[in-house]
Formats: C-alpha cells, structure tokens, sequence
C-alpha cells in the first residue's frame, strides 16, 4: 500500500496530520494512504501564494504560457500511469480514463495560446464620448485562489480551473477530493516539475470540514472556485461571504434529452446510454430525464432495455468493461436510496437497480431505466448521482420543452431530429447553459461551461473561465 504526502506548499512535499484512506471502489481494498492537511497547512499555503503572487502576476504571458504547455507536456509524458490511477482511484474504464487525459492536456494547451496574446493585450483603449480624456482597460490577476474540485472528474476540473488561473497570473491553492487524489498528486508532481515559481502552486488534501472550510473563510483568499454538489456550495458561498470574497460555483443538474419526432432512432439509443451511464452516471452534465415523442416511445423502451443491459459492467482496468462501480460506498448506498424510494413512489423499473449477480465485490449497480415516473418524485426532480435513467413520453414539442425546463437546475440538454430547424428551435429555447444537437457530450476549452438557476454562478472554459480570475481595471487620463 502507498503512503503519500498530501501537502504540497511552496515547493516543498509535506505529510500532513490528517490520514485518508484512499479505496479502491471496485475491489473495496485500500490503494494508498494520503497523509493530507488541516487549516494550519492551508493557511501556511494561502501565505505562500501571497509571498508568491507580486512576481508571478508581474511575469509576461509568454512566460506563462511556457510553463502551461511544459505541464502538457508531462501529463503526456505520464499518461499511461495517470490512465491507471484514475481507472484504480475513480473506477473509470480505460477508455473514459483515456478521454479525461486528453481533456486536461487540451486544456493547459488552450489556455497557453490565450496567455501568449496578453503581452500585446493586456491594456486596450476605450472609446470616450470626449477628447478631453483618454481611458484604457487593464485586465489583471484576481490574486490568490482557492480551488475546491470534486471526485467524478478529477485532473479535468482542476485542469479546468488551474490553468485559466495560471493563465491570469493567480497564485493557487488546490483541495483535491479526499476520495479520488491519487491522479491529481500525480498532476501536481507534474506541475511541480513545470518551471513554477515555489509558491505560486499548492495543494492540501483533506476533508471539506478540514481544508475547504478553511479556504473559504481565510480573508487572504481573494476567490474561491467550487465544483461540487449543491449543498456544499451553498455553505462556501456563506464562508466567502463573510470576507466578501469572489465566488464561482459549478453544482448539479437535472438535465434532459429530448428525441423528438423526426429523431433518429439509433443514435437516440446511443445518446441515452452515453449520457446516463457513462462515468456510471456520476456526472453534473447527466442527461438522466428522457423525453420521447409518443409516435416513438414503445420502440424506444424496448431497444433502450437491450441497450442498456448489454452494456458490461467490471473492473475499470480490464479493457473489455464498458462501466465501472460507484466511486465508494457512501455513493453506492446513496444511489440505492434513490432507486427504492423511486419504486415507492410508483415508478415501474424497466431494468437494472441492483448489483449485477456476477459482481459480488466492488460499489456495482447495474446500468437502471425507470418509466413512469412522477413528476413530483425525487427521482424525476433530485440529481442521483449514478447509472438511473428516467423516460417518459410526450406528446408534443412544446410538453417536451416544458417538462425539461421544470427543473431547479439548468446545466445541459441534448436534442436529437433530423429536421434541424425543430431542433435548433428547441435547443433555443431550453433553460441550459450548453445544448447538443445530435451530438454526445462533447466538451471544447473553446466553449463555456455553466448553466442557469441553481446549476452554476459564473462560466469556466473559454474566454469566461480566463475572466473569472481577472479583475477590471479602467484608467482614465485628462489630455
């Protein structure tokens, strides 16, 4: 078994006082121990990054995006062992282990090219409606950040949010998931590798309670970047608000596909499966509310039964497994929850809701389909978190674009016609904050990514996710 350090502070591996037992969700054995921080390490961390941040945020974009793209490098460098940890850590297949990998190099790579523009683009003028003054806008670095990433995709979301705050010129400190930091130590001995300045990035493993109570509330942090569910973003916009600190927050959703009626069939079933079970349904993007036109429903059903109880189930690292257990047992309770108290209510399980027979080890549940689900049951309402998929039929364009928008959350949709303006017209008028159109869950580091209502405050990815670490600043001269 593995001992770790899990503090990392102006360049230095500490052990810190707070052990994590670190499990193996598909064998149910203990992979590593992580001797993660306290507050003490944050706020020993938060003072390096202070130390830090008047050179890193006076250094040029080019320097930047020297040390952005040298982290590429390593994570390419140490792909193979970064694919193994996360299938062992997180439970992810190869493939989707495989997929995350790419996802945080394009990432650092994106973010690179932008930082390379600043040095010719940092100040721009403004137009006034006056000759007697002149103005120019500066965009400049937040200062240090706090980032709070969660368990189902680790290195991506903390890719997501290092490297446009890199980009800016921010000083970091990192909490990683306390269940899944084995591929982000990883990724931090190749950020510590990259050229960086001691202190400009830290990491504290350790519990929310622990580290990420601390990072919220410490006055020094100038913003606080959150991934994670609603409750807990909830109780960190309350620590940050009592320093009146910036705040983004990425939370849940209760996202829905819509196969209209010029859908095409096979693709439907593609895109249903992909996302409601891919990463075993553990993901905010989940599509897990199925709209279907009435004149395809009963075909769908069907199909979508067999679809979904082809799909093999096993250990992550085994090539042939096309879905992995639940991250740990908490989630796997949790789910099972979910699906009893959905039967109570009165939906009709059309397969799945157990763990498979030939899986009797490791946190499995077979890939769920439930159908008539009322609407006001949490299973329609509540995000679970795991492999369940909820499909009703509708009647028309309009009850299927009104059944997706009565939600709390409003993350992403997936539409799916043939006839791409009915298409185009529904995804207009979704309340999401991304809509596919006859497209599985592609993510670009071009385009934003957040949503509406209680699903995010702020966008990542893209321009937007550079501009949550920057602050404005105009300068106005008399001629």
């Amino acid at each position: 078994m593995m001992k770790l350090a899990g503090v990392y502070i102006e360049g230095v591996w500490q052990h810190g006082p707070c052990p994590l037992s670190v499990i193996n969700p598909s064998n149910e054995q203990q992979l590593a121990e992580v001797a993660g921080g306290d507050g003490a390490a944050v706020a020993r961390a938060t003072l390096a990054a202070r130390k830090a941040f008047s050179g890193w945020s006076s250094s040029t974009g080019s320097e930047r995006a020297k040390v952005l793209r040298t982290i590429a490098e390593g994570v390419e460098a140490r792909r193979e062992r970064l694919v193994t940890l996360q299938a062992s850590n997180n439970g992810k297949p190869l493939a989707e282990a495989q997929l995350d990998v790419d996802d945080v190099i394009a990432t650092f790579c994106y973010y690179a090219d932008l930082a390379d523009g600043f040095d010719a683009g940092q100040d721009c003028a403004v137009a006034l409606p006056t000759d007697d003054f002149v103005a120019r806008l500066r965009r400049e670095p937040c200062g240090v950040v706090g980032l709070i990433v969660p368990w189902n995709f680790p290195m991506v979301t903390t890719a997501w949010k290092l490297a446009p705050a890199l980009a800016a010129g921010c000083c970091v400190v990192l909490k990683p998931s306390e269940v899944t930091p084995l591929a982000e130590l990883e990724l931090a001995a190749v950020i510590a590798e990259a050229g960086l300045p001691d202190g400009v990035f830290n990491l504290v493993c350790g519990t929310g309670i622990a580290v990420g109570a601390a990072l919220a509330a410490d006055p020094r942090i100038a913003k606080i970047s959150f991934t994670g569910s609603n409750a807990v973003g909830v109780q960190v916009m309350q620590r940050a608000a009592e320093t009146v600190k910036g705040v983004s927050l990425e939370l849940g959703g209760k996202s829905s596909l819509l196969v209209l009626e010029e859908a095409d069939l096979e693709l439907a079933l593609e895109l249903a499966c992909l996302g409601g079970f891919f990463n075993a349904g553990q993901m905010c993007s989940a599509t897990s509310r199925v709209l279907v036109a009435e004149a395809l429903y009963a075909d769908f059903i069907v199909r979508l039964k067999t679809q979904a109880e082809s799909i093999r189930l096993g250990d992550p690292l085994a090539g042939e497994s096309d879905m992995g257990p639940l991250v740990n047992h908490a989630q796997y309770q949790r789910v099972h929850k979910h699906i009893a108290a959905g039967l109570d209510a009165g939906a009709q399980l059309l397969c799945g809701g157990s763990r498979p027979a030939e899986l009797p080890c490791g946190y499995f549940i077979s890939p769920t389909v439930f159908t008539e689900v009322p609407l006001d049951s949490a299973l329609w309402r509540e995000e679970i978190f795991g492999p369940v998929l909820c499909v009703r039929s509708v009647a028309s364009e309009a009850e299927a674009v009104a059944l997706a928008n009565d939600s709390e959350f409003g993350l992403v949709a997936s539409v799916i016609s043939r006839d791409l303006g009915a298409a185009q017209r529904v995804a207009n008028a979704l309340e999401a904050g991304l809509v596919w159109v006859n497209a599985p869950q592609v993510i670009f580091p071009q385009t934003a990514w957040g949503g509406y209502k209680q699903s995010s405050i702020g966008r990542e990815l893209g321009p937007w996710g550079l501009s949550a670490f920057q602050e404005i600043k105009h300068v106005v001269t008399a001629r």
